[in-house]
């Protein structure tokens, strides 16, 4: 059975370990950035061709799914 994200690697190697879709040097984190510059999945596909639209949802659902896992800690500062 395929992982949820199996289009989504991590390597040591690859831009320090940033999740990335596979095969390719793109970041999960750039993705996201495009994204949140008002690109849509269309306009990424068009311009890296390279990707599918399901590479790009697969990133959007890895990063949803990491972020709803997050703990925050917070300490607090003595002056």
């Amino acid at each position: 059975m395929n992982s949820p994200y199996h289009r989504i690697v991590s390597d040591p190697e690859v831009l320090g370990g940033k999740p990335c879709v596979r095969g390719t040097r793109i970041s999960v984190e750039f993705l996201l950035e495009l994204m949140a510059s008002g690109a849509t999945q269309a306009d990424i596909v068009r311009e890296y061709p390279h990707l599918t639209a399901e590479d790009v949802e697969q990133a959007l659902r890895y990063a949803a799914h990491f972020l709803r896992n997050e703990v925050l800690i917070t300490a607090k500062v003595e002056p």
